[in-house]
């Protein structure tokens, strides 16, 4: 375990049980046809979507949004900021699925869900890996769940604290004293 770990939270093989189980949920709810277009949001859903989709059945097509409501510490500004949009002339023929590491607040896959149907795709659902409904601001529940998680600080797997621990393969929750100092 990296020295910065206080405990494992979710191992490297649950990983694996939650992206094959959300996977199957997929392929049975997208079986019948629909254009289906997995939009990563950058940086922290990459490893998470790399897994999901190759574990994916039915026909799909890849594409990345990068969006900030993070400053530099560990709590959300609020505010949604949209660094790469997702710009496609067959917009209107997309069911999108947002592809997201972790919900807190719930602010910023509200805001992109509501902006990219605004935008003119078919059809807008969403997808986390890690869920943390004891912090919701917003109503907002997505369509698929891996894991619901404690209020905790956590790292692994594509999440990061200032850039670092994206590349554990397993989720951790991050000793106190590194975010604190």
């Amino acid at each position: 375990m990296h020295k910065d770990i206080g405990k494992i939270l979710i191992t490297e093989k649950e990983l694996d049980e939650v992206t094959a189980r959300i996977a199957a949920e997929i392929d049975r709810d997208y079986a019948d046809g629909k254009k289906l277009v997995l939009v990563c949001i950058l940086k922290g859903s990459l490893m998470f979507m790399s897994d999901l989709m190759k574990k994916i059945t039915v026909p799909l097509e890849i594409d990345c949004m990068r969006v900030s409501s993070y400053g530099c510490g560990t709590t959300s500004s609020g505010a949604i900021n949209i660094i790469l949009d997702l710009i496609r002339p067959d917009l209107a023929e997309c069911d999108l699925l947002i592809i997201e590491d972790i919900i807190d607040s719930g602010s910023t896959l509200s805001y992109l869900t509501r902006y990219l149907v605004n935008k003119g795709a078919r059809s807008v659902r969403t997808c986390t890996l890690l869920d943390k409904p004891s912090r919701r601001k917003v109503q907002f529940v997505p369509d698929y769940v891996g894991i619901e998680i404690p209020d905790e600080f956590v790292v692994g797997y594509g999440l990061d604290y200032a850039e670092n621990y994206r590349a554990l393969p397993y989720v951790g929750v991050l000793k106190p004293e590194i975010y604190s100092e």
